[in-house]
């Protein structure tokens, strides 16, 4: 007999200690009631990172996403208002701008033409001529709530959702010292994964346990005794000091500066890793019950072209380290699957940040709000 969605949340506990705490069970990564009810109330409720905001920095300027499988334009207006749409015609659902990003006078629908200006009101439909009791003013695009932070611009589905700043919390302020704002962007890379996306969340927050193991170029600049691990509302801090001597590995000695690396989650799916004169950023997005991309942002101190080998360099570092994450992540995937397997342990002195996402996946899964599922 098929286990119900609430028997298969009841069977993880959020209030046990961290010591006494077992992970969510398998059935989580795995049962594709799970995904949907993580659509409704994770991805549709909290703060998405959907893109930069020096894409968006001009009147006209746009880019287009999706955010638990809804369409969604992000538009600096012609009064140079930041504002985000759900990316549907009211006409007949057609998506209305249909490039990545770019530059637009207006948003018009390539299916019957109609066309909204860049506030999002609509303000032409061709051969409508004779419509009874239709209201132009009434079917303009739906918005959607915007907000940036640094360098990023975030959207959320829900309109009664907390603002920005609060949701980060003290991420806000963690952060603040490391000047991300002064980076800038040079690459993105995107990668699609054989697994859960939470798999991805679950090694990024595994505090360096599997560091030694697996990333023997990341493990030989990384002082691993020292490495610290702080949960501080939806976020968590981990961070290592730098230490290089002949051991090292030379590419990554040449690329990661500075005396400490810092590595923010903040919950449900987003990342930042930070080095002296560098940033990354990791959005992990569901594809699936057992699909996920992650998109990599690239930031650098100086971009100037004598720092192009180096910038190379040390994009090919994380790329090395991202091709090693690929087959952990997928080799858990298929674990995950198994008959042996139910549920695993965590470490008290690396797991900590891992049993904070766990704990606040299981509150919004469990909020009273949830769709009922049989």
């Amino acid at each position: 007999m098929e286990r119900t969605v609430q028997d298969i949340l009841a069977s993880y506990s959020a209030s046990s200690s961290l010591a006494e705490a077992y992970t969510i069970p398998a059935p989580w990564y795995t049962d594709n009631r799970i995904a949907e009810l993580e659509r409704q109330n994770v991805f549709s409720r909290t703060w998405q990172q959907v893109g930069r905001a020096e894409q968006v920095a001009r009147p006209g300027q746009y880019i287009t996403t999706t955010v638990a499988s809804e369409p969604i334009v992000v538009m600096r207006g012609s009064d140079s208002v930041l504002r985000a749409f759900f990316n549907v015609c009211h006409h007949h659902a057609m998506t209305v701008m249909n490039e990545p990003a770019g530059h637009a006078q207006h948003m018009r629908c390539p299916y019957h033409g109609w066309t909204y200006n860049l506030e999002g009101e609509l303000r032409g439909m061709t051969e409508f001529e004779g419509v009874c009791h239709f209201d132009r003013a009434q079917n303009g695009l739906v918005p959607v709530r915007v907000e940036t932070w640094e360098n990023s611009v975030f959207v959320n589905l829900d309109p009664h959702a907390e603002p920005l700043v609060d949701f980060l919390g003290a991420l806000v302020r963690l952060a603040q010292p490391l000047g991300f704002g002064d980076l800038k962007f040079v690459e993105r890379r995107s990668y699609t994964l054989d697994c859960n996306w939470k798999v991805y969340v679950d090694n990024f927050l595994d505090g360096g346990y599997h560091v030694p193991h697996m990333h023997k170029g990341l493990n030989s600049v990384l002082d691993y005794t020292n490495y610290t691990i702080e949960n501080v509302d939806r976020c968590c801090v981990q961070s290592s000091p730098i230490s290089i001597d002949d051991k090292s590995e030379a590419s990554a000695a040449a690329t990661r500066k500075g005396d400490r690396a810092y590595y923010f989650w903040q919950y449900p799916n987003f990342m930042l890793n930070w080095y002296e004169g560098y940033l990354d950023t990791n959005l992990v997005i569901p594809l699936g019950v057992d699909r996920c991309e992650v998109i990599f942002d690239f930031f650098f101190g100086d971009t100037s072209e004598s720092q192009m080998p180096y910038i190379m360099k040390s994009i090919g570092v994380s790329e090395q380290v991202q091709q090693e994450d690929i087959a952990i992540c997928a080799g858990v995937q298929r674990g995950l699957s198994s008959r042996a397997y139910r549920a695993g342990r965590l470490s008290v002195r690396r797991e900590a940040g891992e049993h904070l996402f766990h704990r606040l996946l299981a509150a919004d899964l469990k909020d009273i709000r949830a769709v009922s599922a049989p």
